[in-house]
């Protein structure tokens, strides 16, 4: 079977509309109508491509790339190849980024897996639901009771979208997700297979646990994104709240009255329990765990696989399990590298002695 590709060969971007795009500086001003039709790694990249390097591992790829340009900082300038067009900035990865964007403007935004435009057969969608002009529905969508979902929003295969829920405009609802008890801002993308507004883990234990109703919702404000297979539960007595452009990653678990600022960042696999509040800009690595009601501060990041017990100040970094400030946690694991190196072992129980 042939190479085939997914998204549409791109026409191309000049030399000189890449400077413009990105700012960059050409060392060499002769080839400004030198066309790049795609984008490649380093050791992949051929004579079309443009290519980047921010990085001294990849210095060797350099020396033998052959990519038609790369961007890249001054001081590996000395080692690019003649023929290579070096396109100088001090963040190479933020305009590859750029130019990689406008050849490819379809791959930032999903689109009907059925390639329609409009409401397809198949689609079940109840007669009190409202939706604005240009929505598209893909087949085996069921689309409740006095839902509304606004002007250019995409309903992919499958999707179930519940009674009342409101859905804002230019928004993608990925296949196979479910939508219930939320009400979701514009432009806004939910990934296939999400589940959005069911109940929360909530019981009062004993003999016989006693399950806690809840009757909140989830609101998902403007610009926010929502990975693969995420899991969102609503509120118990007040709402779950995602922020205005938060990211938030594949296979997520955040729980009920869980509030996300804006522009926070949660990474794959992590888990907000109950009543957790992200303040704006938190970021949380992957596979972070967060105990019940608490609070991470403005702008504070928990490093990938940390446990959090207690609320993390505002700007700090945290990490470890249970988590703590980055400085003490560095020096813990230090201090436990170092035991290990020099053959240490915690004590065990005293010998008894004689006659004992």
């Amino acid at each position: 079977m042939g190479k085939r590709g997914f998204f549409e060969r791109p026409s191309g971007l000049t030399i000189a509309q890449i400077v413009s795009l990105t700012g960059a500086e050409a060392r060499d001003a002769t080839r400004p109508e030198h066309l790049i039709k795609d984008v490649a790694p380093l050791e992949l990249a051929g004579p079309a491509d443009l290519t980047f390097i921010d990085s001294n591992k990849y210095a060797d790829d350099l020396a033998t790339t052959r990519a038609g340009a790369c961007l890249m900082p001054e001081r590996f300038e000395g080692r690019a190849p003649d023929n290579l067009i070096v396109l100088r900035t001090s963040e190479p990865y933020r305009a590859f980024v750029a130019v990689h964007s406008a050849l490819y403007p379809q791959s930032l935004r999903p689109a009907s897996l059925f390639e329609g435009n409009d409401i397809a057969p198949g689609a079940t969608i109840h007669p009190t639901a409202r939706l604005e002009s240009e929505v598209t529905v893909d087949p085996g969508v069921v689309i409740g009771p006095r839902a509304q979902i606004g002007a250019g929003t995409i309903i992919a295969a499958n999707a179930v979208i519940g009674p009342n829920v409101s859905i804002g405009r230019d928004c993608v609802i990925g296949a196979g997700a479910s939508i219930m008890h939320a009400l979701i801002g514009d432009r806004v993308v939910i990934h296939p297979g999400c589940r959005i507004g069911q109940d929360g883990f909530g019981y009062i234990t004993g003999a016989k646990p006693l399950k806690v109703p809840q009757t909140g919702r989830v609101i998902i404000q403007n610009d926010v994104e929502i990975g693969a297979a995420t899991t969102i539960d609503r509120g118990g007595i007040r709402d779950t709240v995602i922020g205005e452009a938060s990211k938030i990653d594949n296979q997520c678990q955040i729980g009920h009255n869980v509030v996300l600022g804006r522009y926070c960042i949660v990474v794959a696999q992590s888990g907000l329990s109950g009543s957790v509040t992200l303040e704006d800009y938190a970021a949380l690595g992957g596979s972070v765990g967060l105990a019940p009601h608490v609070t991470i501060g403005r702008g504070a990041q928990v490093a990938a696989r940390s446990g959090v017990m207690n609320d993390v100040p505002a700007g700090e970094i945290w990490g470890g399990y249970p988590a703590k400030p980055r400085k003490q946690w560095m020096r813990q694991e230090a201090a436990l590298a170092r035991l290990i190196a020099a053959g240490g072992k915690a004590a065990g129980p005293a010998k008894p002695s004689e006659g004992s």
